[in-house]
């Protein structure tokens, strides 16, 4: 027997570094006759390994590379199960088979129903049985495993957030997983052996047209194992539901490289791509009307001036701009003035070709690009079409509104190559229109080309003149017309230019306005009129009242209270002495937010003037509550009270409206005796214009303030 054992310990040692049948089993006959049946039944397999012992079973199980166990319930330790559940224990995955007679085959049976796989009698036990009774188990384990593995994957693929499908190399499907299921609707028993083209009807975004296999080009021979990426694809259901979806191929290779089948991913983009498609609809559009914005107009206009010019073809340019936009929708509101400029939207919209462009560009600028034209005449008979269709009543809430527009033409390539120059040039010509009426319009040309050169060039400068301190401040006094003693100064900006010399308010500060300068420019003729006002103080004339305009971006700004408040401090002057002119529109834009301003203005004991009072659209009931001190008559009603009855009695009412609200009323514009005489006449409380005295420098000023009384006054 020693010698059988040597034999054994031989062989095993010679095929230990391959999987091995590992019989665990005391030295006996039956043993020696096992292990030479097992080595036969496994001979080009498994090479078997012989213990003794289960404490060596269990150690050699931990070293690994046990393929099955062959066991002898006979051992001399195992006293019950607890023993051979640490065998299995140490490797639960390795198939057990059990050798019993006949006292101890309800211990086999026991254990088969926990950690056993199967179990043999010894005196059975030959090569054959053996043979089949292993493989049976491994395969059976093995079969479990690929189960076990199916089941983890499954489970794992339904628990991502994507849909997966597979199929075999002819394109049938093998697998979808829930997500799959639920976008195509089909049920996977159903599509299991389906060609995937019959599942997964897939569109392109654009066309609508069907997509060709995308599984084709990934599974072809000799493709690497990469995915491919399909963009901009729709899957439809098969409800006919249809879904935005990204997907990618990959195809699946075997050991040899030969292709064996896909796997296909997508998932759900169609909220993704609404939001992608909404936002830039809206960074494209203008949020009120939904016309083309800025931005989209201008790509559109490029495109058709490079096709105007492959084509050698004409296209014009049409700014449209609706007059007194600002005093509707200050008087009315502005949802009323956001309804106004919708219907104008689609009057526009309504009055051109689809082919041609209409857009919003700003507050009630609208511009439209005709985008094929024959002769200039065409846009000629575009834009009396406009002005003829924009000059119907709009009727908005019930309100009869009836609004003039003036239009500006450019053409291409008469007037310019770019898009830029069409724009500039057509916003040109829409200015001079302004300044020939309501309801016009006008082509660009040269001339005016000269005008907008000199405009520009005024605005380059003007950019500058602040921080070169080329502004000086002149200053007009205005009198009692009772006392005929001067009342206070008015602070009026002039601009010194180096070359141009003394440019007047009218010529620079619309420029300041629309460029958005005027805040800054404010501030400093605030700052420098109460330094000046200071200066006259101290140089013993007293307190002068010093009256400042206010432009509408420097009382609708957030610090514009601090602001007056700093001035009045660093120039110590008294604040009784200070009066705000501010004009009737200005008030009225936001006139409950203007009333809090004017409270706080008043708070602090500043003087309010109403400025340019008639000109504007101001109710009765504003003007009653607003806490101002004095109504400015605008110097054109006052210019003809003389020689107009209709204007001498818009005066006569407008004195006697601030009397009414206990205001001081001052007459601007004031040129002759006949003018001075009716407003004395009419109890108008002050006087200002050139009768009096024009704007002088501060030197002047001085001496006027000097003089004292009955400056310039006749009789």
């Amino acid at each position: 027997m020693a010698a059988t054992v040597r034999e054994i310990t031989k062989h095993t040692n010679a095929r230990s570094d391959e999987e091995c049948i590992l019989l665990v089993d005391a030295e006996s006959d039956d043993a020696a006759r096992i292990f030479v049946e097992l080595r036969s039944a496994t001979e080009g397999q498994f090479h078997v390994e012989w213990l003794r012992g289960l404490s060596e079973g269990r150690a050699r199980l931990q070293a690994g590379g046990v393929a099955a166990i062959v066991l002898d319930l006979k051992l001399r330790e195992s006293l019950g199960a607890e023993m051979f559940d640490s065998i299995f224990q140490t490797a639960p995955a390795v198939p057990i088979l059990m050798l019993c007679e006949a006292d101890t085959e309800e211990l086999a049976r026991r254990l088969l129903r926990s950690i056993a796989d199967d179990y043999l009698f010894k005196n059975q036990a030959d090569g054959y049985r053996l043979k089949r009774t292993l493989r049976l188990m491994m395969e059976r384990r093995k079969a479990e495993a690929v189960l076990l593995e199916l089941e983890a994957t499954s489970a794992t693929l339904d628990s991502i957030g994507e849909a997966v499908l597979r199929t075999d190399p002819h394109g049938n499907i093998t697998y979808l997983n829930r997500i799959a299921e639920r976008m195509t609707g089909w049920e996977r028993a159903e599509a299991l052996g389906r060609p995937v083209m019959e599942v997964l009807r897939i569109i392109d975004g654009v066309t609508g047209a069907a997509v060709a296999n995308i599984m084709e080009h990934p599974t072809q021979p000799n493709r690497p194992a990469m995915a491919t990426h399909s963009l901009n694809c729709v899957l439809v259901r098969r409800d006919g539901l249809e879904f935005g979806i990204e997907n990618n191929v990959t195809a699946i290779h075997d050991q040899n490289g030969a292709v064996i089948g896909a796997v296909l991913s997508f998932h759900d983009v169609s909220l993704a791509r609404a939001t992608s498609h909404e936002m830039s609809y809206l960074a494209q559009h203008d949020f009120l009307t939904g016309l083309p914005n800025r931005m989209l107009f201008n790509d559109r206009l490029a495109q058709a001036i490079s096709l105007a010019a492959r084509h050698d073809k004409r296209l014009a340019v049409m700014f449209v701009d609706l007059d007194h936009f600002k005093k509707i929708n200050d008087s009315l509101g502005h949802s009323v003035g956001d309804k106004l400029l919708q219907s104008v939207a689609g009057r526009l919209v309504a009055s051109v070709r689809r082919t041609d462009t209409v857009s919003r560009i700003g507050g009630d600028e609208f511009v439209v690009l005709l985008s094929q034209i024959e002769h200039g005449e065409d846009a000629a008979f575009s834009a009396r079409k406009i002005i003829r269709v924009l000059a119907s009543p709009h009727i908005i809430d019930n309100k009869s509104l009836d609004i003039n527009v003036c239009v500006g033409v450019s053409t291409y390539p008469t007037d310019g190559q770019t898009a830029e120059d069409l724009m500039v040039k057509a916003d040109t010509a829409m200015y001079e229109a302004k300044e020939h009426g309501r309801n016009t319009y006008r082509f660009f040309r040269d001339d005016m080309h000269v005008r907008l050169t000199e405009r520009l060039s005024l605005e380059g400068d003007l950019r500058y003149a602040l921080g070169r301190n080329e502004f000086l401040l002149h200053f007009q006094p205005k009198f009692n017309l009772a006392t005929r003693q001067i009342t206070g100064m008015e602070a009026l900006i002039r601009w010194q230019h180096p070359q141009r010399g003394l440019v007047a308010p009218a010529e620079f500060v619309p420029i300041a306005e629309e460029c958005g300068m005027m805040l800054p420019i404010g501030r400093w003729v605030l700052l420098e009129a109460c330094r000046q006002a200071r200066a006259w103080r101290d140089s013993g004339l007293g307190d002068v009242p010093m009256a400042v305009n206010v432009s509408g971006a420097e009382f609708g700004a957030k610090d514009f209270l601090s602001g007056v408040r700093a001035v009045l401090i660093a120039t110590g002057v008294d604040p009784s002495n200070l009066e705000l002119e501010v004009t009737e529109s200005v008030l009225m834009q936001d006139a409950e937010s203007t009333l809090i301003t004017m409270r706080a203005l008043k708070a602090m004991g500043v003087q309010i003037a109403i400025d340019d009072f008639g000109t504007g659209y101001s109710s009765f009931t504003y003007l009653r509550r607003f806490p101002s001190d004095a109504l400015k008559l605008h110097q054109s009603f006052v210019h003809d009270i003389t020689e107009d009855p209709g204007d001498a009695t818009i005066v006569s009412a407008m004195i006697n409206i601030g009397k009414s609200l206990k205001q001081r009323v001052v007459g601007e514009g004031v040129e002759t005796q006949a003018q001075l005489d009716f407003l004395r006449h009419h109890d108008c409380d002050e006087g200002q214009g050139y009768f009096f005295s024009r704007p002088v420098p501060a030197e002047q000023a001085r001496q006027l303030l000097g003089a004292g009384t009955r400056i310039g006054m006749a009789g």
